[in-house]
């Protein structure tokens, strides 16, 4: 008779006692056995091995303590076993040993010895191993508690591993076949799991996570069977096929326990070869359906498929046998499958399926495209009605389905062509979804990408909507300005990878491009229209000089409306200052083409800008030197046009708020009546008009300064105006004498010696500098040095 089971105490105290106390009980026994050993006296010797055995009765210790008393037991049986072996040659035989053991009184302590016994029986070969083994595990069934029949079956497996009747074993033959190791591993199998299975039901209720936990520090005991199946030589794909997986899995299967399920079904993966598994995949697939709606299938089926990629990337040769098997047909298959027969299941479970099919693909069948828009279109369909993902742990894995193609094609041209990636990408919410479409843009500029058409363009920038218009995120006043800018500034970079030499594909993308930008808003269009200017920019110089083919719908004339167009609309930004260069790059550039009205209604928009919008003296001044150097490198007007448009230069340079300021915008608009280009205009007279107001300016300048504080900034700017005289002079401009740059030289040494004049290092060092150019100049032989040479320092 079995004792009762008792409640296992919680307390670690009591369990350390209680363990104590028997292994203390084990030695004594023990001590005594091993008197009798010595003294060959085998009665007592199985007298006292009985009693020592009989400590494995208890059910007061949980199964890690119960561990500890089963090893100090069992390394006494190894003892006992040479002694039994030692009868025999003595000339007891063993089938004497094997009927005398079963007298003990217990049924525990019998069948431990008789499993000692049984080992040297098989070992002896006096009987048939398959008769021994089947005998044994046949009486096992007589200890049903649960710890105490796996420990005992777990012997049993224990002491039979190296004596099973396998292919080339010494026990194949008489002592049986391959077959009736199997038999016997897989009976002993079944039986353990039903022990184990059992323990749920052991105690109260309200102490099950803790018998949970107690079954998962014994799940070993029963997972070292499966182990021994696949050592063993004669089990081929055959019977493995036929045989050891089907029973195997219906064991898994038909004893509906979460935890044995997971367990078991991640053994199987672990322990049997990868062809195995290769060969019999719809089998094995099949079961996952079936397994409890708790069981963590999706770990359990990634580990399946990860096990699976990884033998293809060790054994490129196997890649045909893949495909013969359909293994991504099956696999997928059976993801959905799972899907449907866990309704419950979390959405991030649904997803890491996909995620851990696509890593599949992409480690096995990296060609098929197609395969990967197929698991992305899975994944579409679970997620269909859902909106936006908001579970933190579902969009992680979303984010790693988007990710891995990204990162194993190292091309998002190749992406492109996925129909159902930017419907997976449209259900991450607005925060991920930027961080998505900042990671490809990054890969574009990683890996050089060129986006060489308007359709990859447009689908692109589908994939990146929530960097480029105005989404559903935080309010603008609300954003990070610098996290903003870095993102935009991301999105102008990108423009300049969207490039295809063929002009009329060209002048698509960027009509395909500006479609996009205009939907983002006034504060994007800061960022993203100007690098579309210098894109088309560049692609009319790419014209430049080429004649009008009627073939081609792309003419200069279009671009230029193009970039009209396209720096009008920062008028809705507003950014009048990012407009105003613009027009002036637009407007060099229809120079260069010699296209004479655009060029001039750009510098009229130039203009207008200034007049209208530019009114910080800052921005003025340098919105005023932007427009003199761009209209003195500008060779395409005629005399009418240049005229009112320098006439506009010079007539706002006079108006700016500071003397200072107005002095130097005067004398560099004396560069738009000399340029030294061939053919370029050099009316000496209007450059003199110009240094000499720029002079009567400083003067005005000088005369303010004095009257309220005593200053030498007057002085630089009589410094400065010198030296465009100098700049003249040397040119030849005959209006430009050396009587006039002698009266200047004069001029400044007497306001620099004035007593109203603050002594200034700078502008000393300026002058002393001037000095010694026209000194330098003055020693040369050629014609400079004779012009030099009448003016006096």
């Amino acid at each position: 008779m079995q004792q009762p089971a008792q409640e296992v105490m919680s307390t670690a105290e009591e369990q350390e006692k209680w363990l104590a106390d028997a292994v203390a009980l084990v030695q004594h026994n023990a001590f005594f056995m091993h008197r009798a050993l010595d003294a060959n006296n085998l009665r007592d010797a199985l007298k006292y091995s009985a009693q020592m055995l009989s400590e494995l009765r208890t059910s007061k210790l949980s199964p890690q303590k119960y561990y500890e008393l089963y090893m100090r037991t069992f390394d006494e049986l190894r003892m006992l076993e040479v002694f039994f072996k030692e009868e025999s040659k003595r000339g007891r035989t063993n089938a004497d040993l094997y009927e005398l053991v079963q007298h003990a009184g217990n049924i525990l302590p019998r069948l431990y010895l008789l499993c000692t016994v049984g080992s040297v029986y098989i070992k002896s070969k006096e009987a048939p191993a398959k008769d021994v083994l089947k005998d044994l595990v046949e009486m096992s069934r007589g200890v049903q508690h649960p710890i105490r029949g796996l420990f005992l079956r777990s012997y049993l497996s224990q002491i039979s591993r190296d004596k099973l009747p396998d292919v080339g074993s010494e026990f194949e033959g008489e002592g049986g076949n391959v077959m009736d190791a199997v038999e016997f591993v897989l009976q002993n199998f079944t039986e353990m799991n039903k022990l184990w299975v059992r323990m749920q039901h052991q105690g109260p209720a309200r102490e099950k996570e803790k018998r949970e936990k107690e079954r998962s520090e014994l799940r070993e005991l029963v997972g070292k069977n499966l182990h021994v199946l696949s050592q063993l030589e004669g089990v081929d794909l055959e019977m493995y096929k036929e045989v050891v997986l089907p029973r195997v899995l219906e064991q898994v299967v038909n004893c509906k326990d979460e935890l044995a399920q997971y367990y078991l079904m991640d053994c199987i993966i672990q322990v049997f070869p990868d062809d195995f598994h290769l060969q019999t995949l719809e089998t094995l697939l099949a079961a996952c359906p079936q397994l409890q709606s708790t069981v963590d299938i999706k770990t359990v089926m990634s580990q399946l498929m990860e096990r699976l990629s990884n033998y293809a990337a060790s054994s490129p040769e196997v890649l045909p046998e893949f495909l013969q098997v359909e293994a991504f047909t099956k696999l997928s298959n059976a993801v959905v499958k799972v899907i449907e027969a866990q309704p419950d299941m979390p959405l991030v479970g649904a997803v890491s399926l996909h995620v851990a099919l696509l890593t599949f693909i992409l480690r096995v069948h990296i060609d098929r495209l197609d395969y990967v828009d197929q698991v992305l279109g899975g994944c579409v369909k679970k997620l269909e009605g859902k909106g936006k993902v908001k579970d933190n742990k579902a969009t992680k894995q979303l984010v790693a389905l988007l990710t891995a193609p990204l990162e194993k094609y190292n091309d998002v041209v190749t992406m492109l062509k996925l129909a159902n990636y930017s419907k997976v990408m449209a259900h991450l919410d607005y925060e991920t979804n930027k961080v998505m479409a900042t990671v490809i843009i990054q890969s574009i500029m990683k890996n050089g990408t060129y986006i060489t058409t308007a359709d990859k363009v447009d689908a692109l920038f589908e994939l990146l909507r929530e960097l480029i218009k105005d989404g559903e995120g935080l309010p603008a006043e609300e954003v990070d300005e610098e996290d903003f800018k870095e993102e935009q500034n991301l999105v102008a970079r990108l423009v300049h990878m969207l490039v295809n030499p063929d002009p009329d594909e060209m002048f698509k993308i960027l009509t395909t491009a500006r479609k996009h930008f205009r939907q983002g808003g006034p504060r994007r269009l800061e960022y993203t229209l100007a690098p579309l200017v210098f894109s088309a920019s560049k692609l009319v110089r790419s014209l430049q000089g080429r004649e009008a083919s009627e073939d081609s719908p792309v003419s200069l004339e279009k671009i230029f409306q193009f970039l009209h167009k396209t720096v009008e609309d920062l008028s809705m930004v507003p950014a009048p200052e990012l407009a105003l260069r613009l027009y002036l790059q637009c407007a060099e550039a229809a120079s260069d083409c010699n296209m004479e009205p655009v060029a001039y209604e750009f510098f009229t928009q130039a203009f207008v800008i200034y007049e209208e919008e530019i009114a910080d003296s800052k921005a003025q001044v340098t919105a005023i030197h932007l427009i003199i150097g761009t209209l003195q490198r500008t060779q395409v007007f005629g005399v009418e046009n240049r005229d009112t448009l320098t006439h506009k230069a010079t007539g706002y340079s006079a108006k700016l708020l500071k003397k200072p300021d107005q002095c130097r915008a005067v004398f560099a608009c004396s560069h738009l009546f000399w340029v030294d280009d061939e053919g370029g205009v050099k009316d000496g007279e209007r450059v003199l008009l110009c240094l000499k107001r720029a002079l009567r300016i400083a003067n005005a300048a000088q005369q303010m300064s004095s009257a309220t504080r005593g200053s030498n900034g007057p002085i630089t700017l009589f410094v400065e105006i010198l030296n465009k005289y100098l700049y003249y002079y040397e040119k030849g401009n005959p209006q430009v004498t050396s009587n006039v740059i002698q009266g200047l030289l004069e001029l400044i040494q007497t306001e620099m010696q004035s007593e109203n004049t603050v002594q200034d290092p700078g502008v000393d060092a300026f002058f002393a500098s001037t000095i010694r150019y026209i000194q330098y100049q003055k020693l040369k032989t050629d014609e400079v040095g004779e012009r030099y040479a009448a003016i006096q320092t």
